[in-house]
């Protein structure tokens, strides 16, 4: 069987992947966050309808959670959406051999519904199920029930991978998703239409005819044929090529003449994140990470200074840095051979970064200036924050990327892209975010707010005063791994 021989390719590529030891962590503490999930998952389905009867005596258990049917299908479409990669089947190889598409194009729609994401409803669904006849409904109406809630975890899966599709093809594709489904929630929380009475009806006719599951397998084998047509049409040997040319902008950028050696690498940074898909999401986030003040800055008027302001102060003065530096130097892996093999200094290609990184920190800072508004302390803070930043994140962030092993892909969908997100990507949160917090937290406990930004500031300008001898490091840390890393990036 075909399928059998795809399986068979696809545990090969899994067991020879030289990534497979090094990411054996992060796989681990992944399976223990899937396992709690499920645990809890296993535990609301069992327990849900006793809890649900004795809180509501006079309701229905199972039209009540039939009424909350619409919040659970947006919200598992927008965690697959974020959360949920595609299935990665590498086809060009086959289709040169004699192999239908349809049967690859099969397979991929298949492989896509096997999923954490579609099984981990079960361990809700059919305890629940479950637990309806045991408390005296038909074995029609439990496994109608069940039956529909399955159909439409595949529904939600199908549908997720059309808007994947269609995210890859345009920025900020993500929006409309988001806000139709702030729409449809806000219509019936305010009881404008109400979805949720709505959708309970329907899905109690159904469990009271199950001819009418009928409707929603309709709906299912829609959305499949739907993304068959859709791949169909993509699956040639010659799809990456361009069919029209466009116009390029050859800016020179002259005015980075006056940073030396490291000037050339500069400018193939900028033209890097103006030019590709990726790298643009970095400037999308750096303007909206302006606005995260927002949404906390006037908390902090009301209620007084937390060390959370020493979180928020980090994350502004640093967005760039963060989304751009725990990349590095992942952005430069389509041309990072060729990079290595210029007559260009290394601590050059590294002070570049730095540079880069600084520099967007101080601008991030500048614009945060009218956060002052709502207190003189949030100036304060955030001006500590960029120093840390600066003396201490920098470092940090280029020192984890002599561990980066991944390929970017720069031309694939900037929204919410976890492609070539590793180990290192995860565990950076820790240094970069909680540790600065530590940092303020201990002296403005003990003592008072200025002592925590003082705290801040005397670390992040050790870091500034050793900055020599910080980057020798992170350079000799480099060269051990620059053929590493270029045997890693020609592999993905």
């Amino acid at each position: 069987m075909m399928i059998r021989k795809f399986i068979s390719l696809e545990l090969k590529q899994f067991i020879r992947s030289p990534y497979l030891q090094k990411s054996i962590f992060i796989k681990i503490i992944f399976a223990l966050i899937g396992f709690v999930l499920i645990s809890n998952a296993f535990i609301l389905g069992y327990a849900l309808f006793p809890i649900l009867s004795d809180k509501f005596p006079n309701r229905n258990p199972l039209e009540l959670v039939n009424s909350f049917f619409l919040y659970w299908f947006i919200g598992d479409l927008m965690l697959r959406f974020f959360l949920q990669k595609l299935p990665v089947f590498s086809v060009k190889p086959l289709l040169s051999l004699p192999i239908k598409k349809s049967k690859i194009l099969h397979y991929i729609l298949f492989k896509s519904a096997i999923s954490f994401f579609t099984f981990l409803p079960l361990f809700f669904i059919l305890p629940f199920g479950f637990s309806l006849i045991e408390h005296g409904y038909t074995d029609t109406v439990a496994w109608s029930w069940m039956s529909f809630l399955f159909i439409s975890t595949l529904i939600s899966n199908y549908l997720n991978f059309i808007i994947e599709n269609k995210s890859a093809e345009s920025e900020l594709s993500f929006l409309p998703l988001i806000l139709v489904s702030l729409l449809i929630a806000t219509l019936n929380y305010f009881n404008l239409v109400p979805f949720g009475e709505i959708f309970s009806l329907a899905i109690n006719k159904i469990t009271e005819q199950p001819i009418y599951l009928i409707i929603p397998i309709l709906i299912l084998i829609t959305l499949y044929y739907f993304n068959f047509s859709s791949l169909k049409q993509k699956l040639h040997l010659d799809q990456s090529l361009s069919s029209h040319s466009t116009s390029v902008n050859t800016s020179e950028m002259v005015w980075l003449q006056h940073l030396g050696p490291i000037a050339p690498f500069m400018r193939l940074d900028l033209r890097l994140i103006a030019r590709n898909k990726r790298s643009k999401s970095t400037i999308l986030l750096l303007i909206l990470g302006m606005l995260y003040g927002l949404i906390f800055y006037p908390n902090f008027q009301k209620t007084g200074i937390t060390p959370m302001i020493v979180f928020v102060g980090i994350f502004i003065t640093g967005n760039f840095m963060l989304n751009f530096g725990q990349f590095i130097p992942a952005w430069d892996s389509a041309y990072f051979k060729l990079l290595m093999s210029q007559n260009a200094k290394y601590k050059d290609y590294i002070q570049s970064k730095y540079i880069l990184m600084v520099g967007s920190s101080l601008v991030m800072f500048v614009f945060s200036i009218p956060y002052v508004y709502y207190s003189w302390k949030i100036l304060l803070v955030n001006f500590a924050a960029l120093i840390f930043n600066i003396g201490v994140n920098s470092y940090v962030l280029l020192y984890a990327g002599s561990y980066n092993r991944k390929s970017i892909k720069l031309d694939q969908r900037a929204s919410f892209n976890y492609q070539g997100t590793g180990a290192v990507q995860w565990l950076l949160a820790l240094p970069i975010l909680i540790i600065p917090t530590l940092v303020f937290y201990i002296p403005f406990k003990l003592v008072s707010l200025n002592a925590g930004v003082f705290a801040l500031i005397i670390s992040g300008l050790i870091g500034i005063v050793l900055h020599q001898k910080i980057m020798k490091l992170i350079t000799q840390k480099y060269t051990r791994s620059k053929y590493k890393m270029i045997q890693a990036f020609a592999q993905e």
